[in-house]
């Protein structure tokens, strides 16, 4: 049975026990008498399981965003060699305004 870290991380102690029983690996070697916060990493590494939480964006294009900070970086450089402080203070304020659209509409999995 395929698992993800998100469904080994919201069982007991003793459902992941159970599971470390069922395999040969040298991760497991102990599980009894290991808590849950060292044995879910290392029953994700005897199952091949990426442990980090991928963060997905929800609600907006990120990819249209991210078009258009690519877009005000090569703006902010060109304001940067010309010396064009108040441009360049405008494009930063852009740039932030959409990083700040971006992390607000995060989502955690899990």
């Amino acid at each position: 049975m395929a698992h993800t870290y998100h469904e080994l991380k919201e069982k007991t102690l003793q459902d992941l026990r159970a599971i470390a029983a069922t395999i040969q690996h040298d991760a497991v070697k102990g599980a009894s008498q290991m808590n849950k916060d060292h044995l879910l990493p290392a029953l994700c590494k005897a199952l091949g399981i990426d442990t980090h939480e991928h963060a997905v964006v929800v609600g907006i294009d990120k990819a249209v965003l991210k078009a258009k900070m690519h877009q005000l970086q090569k703006e902010r450089d060109a304001a940067i060699d010309a010396h064009d402080a108040e441009a360049l203070k405008n494009i930063r304020r852009q740039l932030h305004h959409l990083n700040h659209r971006i992390r607000s509409h995060r989502a955690h999995v899990g």
